[in-house]
């Protein structure tokens, strides 16, 4: 009896280990897509994107965490120029705003939320794995340019992308290794090219030597590229497959303006 009890938990033991084994193999050899985000553009139409986790991880999380969350839904392309790029995703709608925490969280209080970024998945921040060339179709990740200010603030315009992000509508190799692209549309990029050529206040390249910037109702200059009607995103929604790729790496907001007052003598010198 003791024999046959014996043999039977041999048994038992190979077979579990064979089921591990099993399941390990699966993982191994099953070929799970990479996430595909689908975005509706209210009058323009759909457009698919195949994001790219295994060239910037952190950057697609973001991207997930806050399109399926709702982040989104509702916001709008607020720079569009032809044979460039389309960009979109500010909660502010003009270029200035940046994500709460919040807006990736569930169960965050009002004292713990707060306005973040992402460190910058991309070669001149020291980041080699991500390789995509900014070509037409590629979606890529806005952030702030501190460059001409010096070297000291380079780094945190490096750092400083939260949720706006931009469609090459054409090549350009002049952005490679310098923002954070995650991503090419796979299908809908004619829906681009149409979001791209929708009407706008003016063109800095078009306005005469003597002609004034245009203002909105409130006497504000408009930013140049901007539309007269913003193309609205109705929602993005990410297909990813049974993958949880978790919540992103966050960094806090750099205060400009701060730093500007605090360091306003020595940069005047």
């Amino acid at each position: 009896m003791k024999k046959v009890l014996l043999i039977l938990a041999i048994i038992l033991v190979v077979v579990g280990i064979g089921f591990v084994c099993y399941g390990f193999y699966q993982k191994l050899t099953t070929n799970i897509p990479n996430p595909v985000a689908t975005m509706e553009v209210e009058d323009y139409g759909t457009v698919k994107i195949e994001l790219y986790p295994d060239k910037a991880p952190n950057t697609v999380a973001n991207f997930i965490a806050l399109a399926n969350k709702g982040f989104y839904n509702g916001l709008t392309f607020h720079r569009t120029i032809p044979e460039f790029m389309i960009q979109g995703g500010d909660l502010a709608g003009n270029g200035s705003g940046s994500p709460k925490l919040s807006s990736i969280m569930d169960n965050i209080s009002e004292d713990q939320d707060k306005e973040y970024n992402i460190p910058g998945e991309f070669i001149a921040n020291g980041y080699s794995q991500n390789n995509i060339k900014h070509e037409r179709g590629v979606i890529s990740m806005a952030r702030t340019d501190y460059g001409s200010l010096g070297e000291e603030l380079k780094t945190y315009g490096y750092n400083s992308a939260g949720s706006q992000f931009f469609i090459m509508t054409e090549d350009t190799t002049s952005l490679d290794g310098l923002y954070a692209a995650f991503g090419k549309v796979t299908e809908g990029m004619d829906i681009v090219d149409k979001i791209a050529n929708t009407e706008v206040y003016y063109r800095t390249s078009e306005l005469k030597e003597d002609e004034e910037v245009p203002k909105d109702e409130d006497g504000v200059e408009i930013a140049s590229d901007t539309p007269k009607k913003a193309p609205v995103i109705s929602k993005i929604e990410v297909e990813t497959y049974g993958v949880d790729y978790g919540l992103p790496q966050t960094l806090d907001v750099f205060d400009y303006t701060s730093w500007l007052m605090q360091n306003y003598a020595t940069y005047q010198n």
